[in-house]
């Protein structure tokens, strides 16, 4: 998941640009309040964003996103080009690179780990570098990628977590014999490349992450980052209970602030109250299968959930959820995110037409359905109620249903789930992410919904090879024009990220592609 509206830039200030006015001070643990705990703390075999936003921090990639999230720089490799026919990339190894436990970065752990990552038994992002024919090493700097057909986003995939090197001798000697079971023993003691490291676990409570002696990169005062000596997570579902430890001072940040909230921090002591530019977009996702546990699923009838999006008002849920912080979805991405297509809120709000659809669908007297959503999480709350309430007018009784976050996790991956709440961030910058994760059904169901277009099959496969702009263009806006009108979701908002932050940090940051940046943050003294 993963490049933000309007309204988001009006109100976002990035960290990081206030580093370079203060004498950067090491040392320290910073303490990071998390509304849920990481699951898998393997790059391959994920999908997660608990797990995704983490990973960056315990693992490094040949290149890596730029703060904005809109381009790309140099990581691992120090140097990278495309060939002219577009069917190859050579990037240069940096000089003298470690893992955390000591031991070189070698073309063989970069060759291992792009295997296992395009293996297409490993986990569902294997479709960002399908392109990948051979990883081959001329000498012990120099990694050429030869591809099978020109692939308009190979550069910025080999940034996005499930192409992190991770060192084969390591992971081949991890207990088990599939790759799975071997990636399950790894991650219990990860070893990357990245800044941290984790030090120790304590699951659905508190992770803690220790500075990475052998860290490549280096800070503003010529030393090697990260700047801290650790990050701790604390792991605190409740909204309230996460902004009082802040206020109390027990932890240093805390994420996902509910929007009703956001106005009262930007005016408190001692709080740094940031809206970070994003590619998050809110929306409801919907089981369209015929039948659900044995029973008959009304939601699998495009026409009730075309009468579910008109009876929704948008506008209204984003003044009571975002106090008009967040912007009405044009389409199931983002506007940022690279050929968005649409204008104006879809399917802008109309009772009448919505009783008349549901008329039409044969639900004249409603049915009853329910939603899942987290339970302590003030905007998903918001959400629910508002939409109880409207979809009320049309006859759809829906039953709110409070879960923690593995348990809606494994109600939707197995697909037992009626509606859940969902949030989906942008990992590149380029539509084939969302495009494949949300409306092409061989990755997974289509949001684990069932969703199936052959249409927006056909189309998507073609555009991950198209390489002129306008033709690829033309096929993102066909894949929008169906999903938007017959997909599996109700289209909320996008918004910002809320972050609060002690006003003792400095130098965090999320960038728009969601992943929380620590190796530049810093505790003032």
């Amino acid at each position: 998941m993963k490049l933000f509206s309007a309204a988001a830039l009006s109100v976002a200030v990035l960290l990081g640009s206030t580093v370079s006015a203060l004498a950067v001070e090491r040392g320290g643990v910073m303490t990071y309040g998390r509304y849920a705990d990481s699951l898998f703390l393997d790059p391959v075999l994920n999908d997660a964003n608990v797990d995704i936003w983490i990973l960056t921090n315990m693992y490094d990639t040949l290149l890596m996103p730029t703060d904005d999230g809109k381009g790309v720089q140099p990581g691992l490799a120090s140097d990278y080009k495309m060939a002219d026919d577009g069917l190859s990339v050579t990037l240069t190894l940096r000089d003298g690179i470690k893992f955390s436990d000591g031991s070189p970065i070698t073309p063989d752990d970069v060759i291992f780990s792009l295997g296992r990552a395009t293996n297409p038994d490993n986990g569902i992002w294997g479709f960002l570098i399908s392109s990948i024919a051979s990883v081959e090493s001329p000498d012990p700097k120099t990694i050429v990628i030869k591809l099978s057909r020109p692939d308009p986003a190979i550069i910025p995939a080999l940034t996005v977590f499930n192409t992190a090197i991770m060192p084969k001798a390591a992971f081949e000697a991890a207990a088990g014999t599939t790759d799975a079971e071997k990636a399950e023993a790894f991650s219990q003691k990860p070893v990357g490349s990245g800044p941290f490291v984790l030090d120790s676990w304590d699951r659905g409570a508190t992770m803690k992450l220790v500075k990475n002696p052998y860290y490549w990169d280096m800070g503003e005062d010529g030393q090697p980052l990260p700047y801290l000596d650790g990050v701790t997570f604390e792991i605190i579902p409740d909204d309230a209970t996460r902004i009082l430890r802040l206020q109390s001072g027990e932890i240093d940040g805390a994420e996902f602030i509910p929007f009703a909230r956001v106005a009262e921090l930007q005016a408190a002591d001692g709080i740094n109250m940031q809206l970070f530019p994003s590619t998050k977009v809110n929306d409801i996702i919907i089981n369209v299968r015929p039948q659900i546990e044995g029973k008959d699923n009304p939601l699998s009838n495009p026409l009730v959930r075309q009468a579910m999006n008109y009876a929704a008002n948008k506008e209204a849920i984003v003044q009571i959820v975002t106090m008009g912080v967040g912007t009405p979805l044009s389409s199931f991405m983002s506007t940022a995110t690279p050929l968005h297509s649409g204008d104006g809120p879809l399917f802008p709000y109309d009772v009448e037409k919505a009783k008349a659809l549901m008329v039409e669908a044969g639900y004249a007297d409603g049915f009853s359905t329910s939603i899942l959503t987290l339970a302590g999480n003030q905007d998903d709350a918001g959400i629910a109620t508002a939409l109880q309430q409207m979809w009320g007018a049309i006859g759809i009784n829906l039953e709110i249903k409070q879960v923690d976050n593995a348990s809606r996790t494994e109600q939707y991956r197995g697909g037992t789930f009626e509606m859940r709440t969902g949030g989906w961030t942008d990992d590149i910058a380029d539509p084939s992410e969302i495009t494949s994760y949300f409306a092409y059904s061989p990755t997974i169901d289509a949001l684990h919904s069932g969703w199936k277009s052959e249409e927006v099959d056909a189309l998507f496969e073609a555009s991950q090879s198209e390489t002129d702009p306008a033709k690829r263009a033309e096929q993102y806006a066909r894949i929008q024009e169906i999903f938007n009108s017959e997909g599996p979701t109700v289209a909320l908002f996008e918004t910002p990220y809320p972050v609060a932050l002690s006003t003792k940090v400095q130098g965090f940051n999320q960038i728009p592609l969601g992943n929380n940046i620590f190796r530049a943050a810093w505790l003032e003294k």
